[in-house]
């Protein structure tokens, strides 16, 4: 018979024998898990497998925007980009890390070039008559080639390869040959690249980000409010929901898988890091049973609030309490009966060297909510302009 009992302790921040612990033995590192989207994360998620091999990406699958949309088109299929671009950053980059794989997944073929040219290429691949792919040892470049011939054996007549990531068309094409499902796919490219951590998409199913506005406008499209490939959004956003198709604005539900549950279920750190506020952060929340399951995990749990200096434009009209109660309200949402806030949200970390002092106000605001504000170095001591990866890592890992 087991009993649990719920111990506490002061702790250094950071705490040096901790982390020299979690770097002298990374394959057994703690499992931390990270809801997060694009590229705001490369950075930490390289340095952080000196750490630890053992991390969680829940990663957002709704890209709407660059060559996702073409293959998104085409097979009415989740975004694959930022699982691939989650994968390569934790992936192992040594020899044993078959670093011939991570070149062509980090490939994209040129944006200027002819479509015939293009398909030509594509195909001596397939036949093994290109230098990247036969630089791949057996039996990795069979399936690979298996893979981008399965992608093109579906491929549409007039899909446009021009800026196509090839590490999206095998997992593309993985995709298709494992009956539309990713997970066999995601773990087939996580043992040939030696991948330390786990990446999963919060959810299979292929579906849409949208929102409305404070001033009534509704959007349909990832891209469409992240501000890189069109105009930022100009007002506020009221609601963010998922819907089923590029062409709906009809709110649509979904429930995280068993598997997912468990992935969180499993942490020893969650965190809400920096990034697209909405697009990345979010919308990783917004499937059925991810606050639930959250608040069911009685690790702690932490929100990074991007750098001071740093402008997204998701947050146009948005305080940091504000962020912190939005968060809030999106994991309740998720959940199946009335939490805590402090079952969701334990501490929001910043680091006031950066350049711009929070009211005393707002930061008693989230203290009111029940969250502590911690205060700690998050950039570089050469330089308090940019959040910094390591320093980031040493104060979430000192908080296990």
């Amino acid at each position: 018979m087991t009993k649990q009992v719920r111990v506490t302790h002061t702790i250094n921040l950071p705490d040096p024998t901790r982390l020299a612990r979690y770097k002298r033995v990374p394959e057994l590192g703690p499992k931390t898990l990270f809801f997060s989207g694009g590229s705001a994360l490369k950075k930490l998620s390289q340095a952080l497998i000196h750490y630890t091999h053992n991390s969680i990406h829940l990663i957002t699958p709704f890209d709407s925007g660059g060559s996702s949309a073409q293959l998104r088109k085409a097979f009415q299929m989740l975004a694959v980009g930022d699982l691939r671009n989650r994968l390569m950053a934790l992936a192992d980059q040594s020899i044993k890390g078959n670093p011939e794989i991570y070149e062509l997944f980090a490939y994209r073929f040129s944006k200027n070039a002819d479509q015939k040219e293009l398909y030509h290429k594509l195909n001596n691949m397939i036949l093994k008559k290109d230098s990247m792919i036969n630089r791949i040892p057996s039996p990795m470049r069979k399936i690979i080639r298996n893979h981008l011939g399965y992608f093109m054996a579906n491929m549409p007549q007039d899909f446009d390869l021009r800026g196509a990531s090839i590490g999206n068309l095998i997992l593309a094409g993985g995709y298709l040959n494992n009956s539309r499902h990713i997970d066999p796919v995601i773990y087939l490219f996580s043992k040939l690249v030696e991948v330390k951590g786990i990446v999963r998409p919060v959810t299979s199913k292929y579906l849409h980000l949208a929102a409305e506005l404070e001033n009534g406008k509704v959007i349909v499209g990832q891209h469409r409010l992240t501000g890189k490939e069109t105009l930022p959004i100009q007002s506020p956003i009221k609601k963010l929901f998922l819907t089923k198709n590029p062409g709906s604005i009809e709110p649509v539900d979904v429930e995280i898988r068993e598997k997912t549950r468990v992935l969180i279920q499993q942490a020893e750190l969650i965190c809400y890091p920096m990034g697209s506020y909405y697009s990345s952060i979010i919308a990783n929340l917004l499937p059925k049973g991810v606050g639930q399951t959250i608040s069911e995990n009685p690790c702690p749990k932490i929100y990074i609030p991007n750098s001071n200096t740093g402008h997204d434009p998701e947050e146009i009209g948005l305080s940091l309490s504000q962020r912190v109660e939005n968060l809030l309200e999106y994991l309740k949402r998720s959940c199946y009966q009335p939490v805590s806030n402090e079952q969701l949200v334990n501490f929001v970390l910043i680091d006031q060297r950066i350049g711009r002092d929070y009211p005393p106000s707002e930061l008693d605001h989230i203290k009111n909510l029940g969250i502590e504000v911690l205060n700690v170095p998050l950039t570089n001591e050469n330089n308090h302009n940019y959040l910094d990866e390591h320093s980031i890592i040493h104060i979430l890992l000192s908080l296990i």
